[in-house]
């Protein structure tokens, strides 16, 4: 058996390998908010959409090896989590009630290119880095050039620090990538107009960016995973209350404390207690399309599933990245 040839993904992986991956623990990263917003941006940030998750997208700590489990029995053909009893999987009302940022509106779709990101940059932040690496900017500038608000600064300099701070929550906190200090000026265009902003599906797009994440990081070969994480952490505690912190107040966000260390009793509690409760609509950003399992659990008519080692297929929509 050990000696057994699989086909996954176009390549030959023995299972002794395949065996292995699924005792791997992810690198998992996330960039926490430095503390509350300055006042001075508070109305921008509200009017864009983010004012909740900019109370809450901070002291967050995650836990690699509980998500690393639940990406053992995530299914890219699916887009759901496969348990011994049922399917589940995050869906826009839980990002809603999670992070707060709106899933009603228009789609996050748009140019992913542009021939001068550097007159983008100036016109909407007027600074441009030295370095731009295909529309990309470092997060560290963005924090050099954009210092905390003095309260004498005109309106349209509170304007471009607020540009500035929502670049810096979506790279780091909402749809961080595995490149970590990076943020593409594509959501820069987003933000020509705060209004305009908020009636974007931002909730779409983190979705998304999670779901893509994960299919990825099926692989046996990734180490690394993106998306926002605090968000599949966070459901996992809501959604399977074995897995919940003991907190004074249960409602505190995000859940930090207190969940089984080891994978293996991880494991044991998914397969014996998995529980929890459909349309199929698209999630789009920008070039990224995944499909959305609208119900909150998928259930298997009392019947016991095996859980899939590994996914049988890595679809070629999942090539597909900004990167």
């Amino acid at each position: 058996m050990g000696g057994e040839l699989i086909r996954l993904d176009n390549k030959h992986i023995s299972v002794d390998q395949m065996t292995m991956s699924v005792d791997r623990v992810l690198h998992c990263y996330i960039h926490n908010m430095f503390g509350p917003p300055s006042p001075l941006i508070e109305n921008y940030l509200r009017e864009a959409g983010f004012w909740h998750v900019v109370t809450i997208g901070k002291g967050c700590k995650l836990g690699p090896k509980l998500i690393s489990v639940l990406i053992e029995r995530w299914r890219p053909e699916t887009h759901t989590f496969h348990h011994p009893c049922r399917e589940c999987t995050i869906t826009l009302e839980d990002v809603h009630l999670q992070l707060g940022v709106p899933v009603d509106g228009c789609a996050v779709i748009g140019p992913t290119s542009s021939t001068d990101w550097g007159a983008v940059c100036y016109e909407l932040l007027v600074a441009i880095p030295d370095n731009i690496n295909g529309g990309r900017i470092e997060i560290g500038w963005l924090r050099d050039t954009f210092p905390e608000p003095d309260n004498d600064l005109t309106e349209l300099k509170r304007i471009r620090y607020a540009r500035a701070y929502i670049l810096e929550m979506i790279e780091g906190y909402l749809m961080p990538d595995l490149s970590r200090n990076l943020v593409h000026l594509r959501w820069l265009l987003k933000l020509i107009d705060f209004r305009a902003a908020g009636e974007l599906s931002w909730g779409s797009t983190v979705l998304a960016t999670l779901y893509n994440e994960m299919c990825r990081a099926t692989r046996p070969n990734k180490a690394k995973i993106g998306g926002c994480l605090s968000l599949l952490q966070s459901w996992a505690r809501f959604c399977f209350l074995f897995l919940r912190p003991r907190l004074d107040h249960p409602y505190i966000f995000p859940l930090i404390t207190r969940i089984p260390t080891s994978l293996e009793d991880i494991q044991l509690l998914l397969d014996q207690r998995s529980e929890a409760q459909h349309v199929k609509v698209p999630l789009e950003n920008f070039a990224t399309v995944e499909m959305h399992q609208s119900d909150r659990v998928l259930r298997q008519f009392g019947f016991r599933q095996l859980i899939p080692v590994a996914p049988e297929v890595f679809y070629d929509e999942h090539k597909v990245n900004l990167r």
